[in-house]
């Protein structure tokens, strides 16, 4: 039995999300129907870094599967493939020992989030960014994430429909916001992340932005741990989750 760890690229446009669902198109779903395939009608389940909603869009997505085959890496990769929809690629795959775990080994994860930042939206953008046509102050959102950046309480930056058990404290390495042209790019780098916590997070950075609110209201934010005290989780069309790092892989 060989353990293979794969990274994923997919448009989440079309996905009703990552985990497997009844009657719903699925990443999981598409990915285990294409290894049902391949293993002649036996179940192979798999494990992912992490879930992601429906329309949010993968490039380091990273999952692991055990199977009784001795293929090589490339064929692996040209197979899986062959099989799966033009929405859904396998961009790597290599063979880890049989105690690696998509999910419990990941040290760090990057979301990146996506603005179109002009007055008119931009049809061929709605699936991957979210338009958003109202004066910003950009310095304004780079003090903001200043004071998101390190090890706090993050309870009020989590949905109230999380079922995530125990402390709500995360570590983010990094928050930046840079503004390009007409888009407008948010990274956000850290040990572990909540349910629409980036979703969240950029939604509040706008309403800095916009003046809404001033950067230092962060802090007062975190304290508080009250996930009514901010407005409403944006849309996910402008969501990526970028990479996911490991320790090392044997």
């Amino acid at each position: 039995m060989e353990r293979l760890k794969c990274i994923i690229h997919y448009d989440g446009s079309r996905f009703s999300g990552f985990q497997i669902q009844p009657k719903k198109r699925t990443v999981q779903g598409e990915l285990e129907k294409a290894l049902k395939k391949m293993h002649k009608g036996a179940e192979i389940r798999i494990q992912a870094s992490g879930r992601t909603d429906t329309g949010v869009h993968a490039l380091g997505q990273t999952i692991h599967f055990d199977s009784p085959y001795d293929i090589p890496t490339l064929n692996w990769k040209q197979a899986l493939n062959t099989l799966l929809p033009d929405d859904l690629y396998i961009k790597e795959v290599v063979i880890v020992a049989e105690t690696f775990h998509a999910r419990y080994d990941a040290i760090e994860k990057e979301y990146r989030y996506y603005v179109w930042h002009e007055s008119e939206p931009d049809v061929w953008k709605r699936n991957y960014a979210y338009h958003f046509p109202y004066k910003l102050n950009i310095d304004a959102i780079k003090q903001a994430c200043a004071y998101l950046e390190g090890k706090h309480d993050f309870t009020t930056f989590s949905s109230a429909k999380a079922t995530t058990k125990g402390s709500k404290e995360r570590t983010l390495y990094q928050v930046s916001c840079e503004k390009r042209g007409s888009e407008i790019e948010f990274i956000l780098r850290g040990n572990g992340f909540l349910y629409h916590m980036v979703r969240i997070i950029v939604g509040v950075l706008l309403d800095i932005g916009q003046g809404r609110r001033i950067p230092s209201d962060i802090k007062t934010l975190l304290k508080q741990k009250d996930r009514q005290l901010v407005g409403e989780t944006i849309p996910a069309q402008g969501l990526y989750l970028w990479r996911v790092k490991y320790e090392k892989v044997i």
